[in-house]
C-alpha cells in the first residue's frame, strides 16, 4: 500500500514538473518571439557640420529595430559616401535621404540651395545686420529706403518678407554659442522673381533688415511710409480696390405699324435676347 502511494505521487510529481517545464518554455519562447529583429542601417561616426563630405571615416553601421521603419535611411556605407550633408547630423544619428545634398551638387554653400532657389549676396554692417543676430537659418523682412520719382521725400518700403538668411560672412551655420558677430555680407535664399527685387532694391536706395520671429510666417500688407507722414504721425491709406463694372448692353425695339382702314396704330417691341 505504501509503495502504490509513493508510486502515485511520483506520478504527480513527474506531470507537474513536465507542466511547469511547459509553461515556463512556452513564454519563453514567446518573449523571444516579441524581441524585435534589427537591421543594419548608416549612421554618423561623429558629430558632422552641414557641408561636411561623408567618408568612410566619419559612418558607421548602427543596428536599428526592424519593426520601426525609418523613411529614407541606407543600408549600404557606399551609398552615402562622397555625397556632402546639407544638414548638421550627431554622433550616431541616422543619415537620412533629407540631409545629403543631391549626386554632382557640389560642396560648401551649393549644397544648400533647393533646385530652383538662387543665393543672393548683398552688403551688410552692424546696423543693417541686427548688430550681428543674422544667423543662418533666421528670417527677415528686408525694407528699402529711396526717393520716388513723383514725391519729394524719401519713402520706406517694406519689399520682401520672411526671406531666409543662408550664409552670414562666411559661416553657414550659426555659432554655438549665440555669440552675435558683425559681417560685411549676408546672403539670402530667394526665388528668381525675389532675387530680381532684391538687386533691384540695393541699386535704388538703401536697404535694412528686419529680424522676426523663425515660426513667423505671415505676411502683412504695409503701403509704406514717407518723411512727412512719419512727421505727423499719419501713415498714407492703402489704396483701395476699384473695380469698373461693365456698362450694360443697351436693349434694342423694333417699331411695327399696323393700318386698318382709316385706323393706324403703332406698337414697339423689345427685341429678343439671344
Amino acid at each position: 500500500m505504501d509503495s502504490r502511494r509513493i508510486a502515485l505521487a511520483l506520478v504527480i510529481a513527474l506531470a507537474v514538473s513536465a507542466l511547469a517545464t511547459t509553461f515556463f518554455y512556452t513564454k519563453i519562447r514567446k518573449q523571444r518571439d516579441a524581441q524585435p529583429t534589427v537591421n543594419k542601417i548608416v549612421a554618423a561616426k561623429d558629430v558632422l557640420r552641414s557641408g561636411t563630405q561623408l567618408s568612410n571615416d566619419n559612418v558607421v553601421l548602427i543596428d536599428w529595430p526592424s519593426n520601426i521603419p525609418l523613411q529614407g535611411a541606407y543600408k549600404n556605407l557606399n551609398d552615402v559616401v562622397g555625397r556632402p550633408l546639407i544638414q548638421p547630423v550627431a554622433a550616431n544619428q541616422p543619415i537620412l535621404e533629407s540631409v545629403l545634398a543631391q549626386p554632382g551638387s557640389g560642396l560648401g554653400l551649393t549644397v544648400r540651395i533647393p533646385e530652383g532657389m538662387r543665393a543672393v549676396s548683398v552688403r551688410s554692417n552692424d546696423v543693417v545686420g541686427v548688430a550681428g543676430f543674422l544667423y543662418p537659418g533666421s528670417h527677415v523682412d528686408i525694407l528699402v529706403t529711396y526717393k520716388p520719382p513723383d514725391e519729394p521725400n524719401p519713402v520706406t518700403q517694406t519689399v520682401l518678407q520672411n526671406v531666409e538668411v543662408l550664409s552670414a560672412g562666411q559661416k553657414i551655420e550659426p555659432d554655438p554659442q549665440g555669440k552675435p558677430e558683425a559681417v560685411n555680407v549676408v546672403t539670402f535664399l530667394l526665388n528668381p522673381l525675389d532675387s530680381e527685387k532684391l538687386i533691384l532694391a540695393t541699386s535704388q536706395g538703401s536697404i535694412q533688415f528686419v529680424l522676426r520671429n523663425g515660426v513667423d510666417t505671415n505676411s502683412t500688407t504695409t503701403p509704406g511710409i514717407s518723411v512727412a507722414e512719419l512727421m505727423t504721425g499719419k501713415p498714407k491709406p492703402l489704396k483701395p480696390v476699384v473695380k469698373v463694372a461693365k456698362a450694360a448692353k443697351p436693349t434694342s425695339f423694333y417699331v411695327v405699324e399696323t393700318i386698318s382702314g382709316a385706323t393706324k396704330s403703332t406698337e414697339k417691341f423689345e427685341e429678343p435676347k439671344h
